[in-house]
This record gives C-alpha cells, sequence and structure tokens, in this order.
C-alpha cells in the first residue's frame, strides 16, 4: 500500500506568480480535494518545486484545440482553481501520486516567459463575493439547491447519507455550489462557467437551473448519482 506523506504548508498568497497544472478533462474547485497521479517529467518537476516551497498549484482547464499544441503552451481557460497539496507519494520511478486540496479561485493576469519546463502564471485571488441585494432570497436559493440534490439521490443510499451529512453542517452557499459543481456529472465547460462566476448568487442560480432541467428529463435511475462529495 502506498504511505501519503502529509505536509504542512503556510497559508497561500493571494496574488502572484504560481505554477500552472494544465488538464483537457479536470476542473478543479475550492474545498474539495482531488487525487493526482502525475508521470510526465515537466510536471514531476512541477511537484518537486511546490513540495519545496509552497505546495501551490493551479489547476487549469485546456480550452479546446489543445492537442495541436499539448507539448508547448496550449490556450488555458483564464479562471483556475489554485489548489494546495494535502499528501504526497513519491514512486521510485519519480512519479507521484498527490492529493491536492482547492484552495481559491483565480483570475490569470498574465504568463511568465519560459524559464522552467513547466507553466507559471500570475493570477489574482477571486473570493467568493455576496453581493447586498440578494441577502434576503440567499436562504431558498440553498434550500432549493439542497432539496433538488435529495431529488437526485436514491433514498437510503450511501450517497443519500453523504449527502445528508454534508448539508447538516453550516456550509456556505458558495462552498455547497462548489462541491456540487466539483462532484456531480456535468460538462466540463458548464463546471468552467461555474469556476468562472465569483459572483455566489449567479452561481447558485446556474446550477439550480441545470438540476432541475436534469430532474425534469430524466429521474433518477441509480445508486450512483450523485457521485461521492469530497469536501475536507
Amino acid at each position: 500500500m502506498a504511505m501519503f506523506e502529509d505536509l504542512r504548508f503556510a497559508p497561500a498568497a493571494a496574488h502572484g506568480a504560481v505554477r500552472l497544472f494544465p488538464l483537457p478533462n479536470l476542473v478543479l474547485f475550492p474545498q474539495v480535494v482531488q487525487p493526482l497521479h502525475v508521470f510526465e517529467p515537466r510536471y514531476r518537476e512541477l511537484v518537486e518545486e511546490a513540495l519545496a516551497s509552497d505546495g501551490l498549484i493551479a489547476m487549469g482547464l485546456l480550452q479546446p484545440g489543445w492537442e495541436r499544441d499539448y507539448e508547448g503552451r496550449p490556450q488555458v481557460w483564464p479562471v483556475v482553481c489554485v489548489g494546495q497539496i494535502l499528501s504526497h507519494h513519491r514512486l521510485p520511478d519519480g512519479r507521484f501520486n498527490l492529493l491536492l486540496q482547492g484552495a481559491y479561485r483565480a483570475a490569470i493576469r498574465r504568463e511568465l516567459p519560459a524559464a522552467t519546463p513547466f507553466r507559471q502564471v500570475e493570477v489574482d485571488r477571486l473570493d467568493d463575493y455576496y453581493p447586498t441585494s440578494g441577502k434576503a432570497a440567499r436562504p431558498a436559493l440553498q434550500k432549493r439547491l439542497a432539496d433538488l440534490a435529495r431529488k437526485l439521490s436514491p433514498e437510503r443510499s450511501p450517497v443519500r447519507k453523504e449527502l445528508d451529512e454534508l448539508l447538516s453542517n453550516q456550509i456556505s452557499l458558495g462552498a455547497l455550489c462548489d462541491v456540487f459543481a466539483f462532484s456531480l456529472s456535468l460538462p466540463l465547460s458548464l463546471k468552467q462557467r461555474l469556476l468562472s462566476e465569483w459572483n455566489v448568487d449567479r452561481r447558485a442560480q446556474m446550477l439550480i437551473e441545470r438540476l432541475t432541467a436534469q430532474l425534469e428529463e430524466q429521474p433518477p435511475q441509480g445508486p450512483n448519482f450523485p457521485p461521492p462529495f469530497s469536501l475536507n
């Protein structure tokens, strides 16, 4: 069994340079934990540097057409999720298994000139924004989102139990949206839109519209929807 080494870093910085790990099939969100297997030499070096410093990695989604320039600098969507390495296991051949926890949204200000095999970007942190005008309606948004998630999960299933435990905690609407956006089976394009939306009320409304449509189109069919949630 692989043994992971737990790590402790200083709190993540809000601005500045961060290492970029672009992928074509993953959108990371704040709060959630994502396992990663790192095998490409340039990204092994990225992990080595992160472990030796602040533990931060910006996960970005590659834009369509990335296949033509994967070894170079294909376009990445301009909002990323900066994650922090929770633990790692270094394999004998130099590959890594990581647990990466989403720390915060960030907007890419610019990409830095190539100085390492991996890419680096300057970012500005995007904290959740709660408009004053939406305060009165926000509890109803949170209840509607929770009700939809319950309707889409079978009763007395392990997933329903995890969902009820999640909803019983004092979780913010922004964090609830992020957990659902990460865990539910949604198109990558929608996940990226949800990551890019720092206005929490609009993010919640986008999810509600999607889940409402999903509920109308197809009632729950099995024990695996939604998949298990990962909130740390």
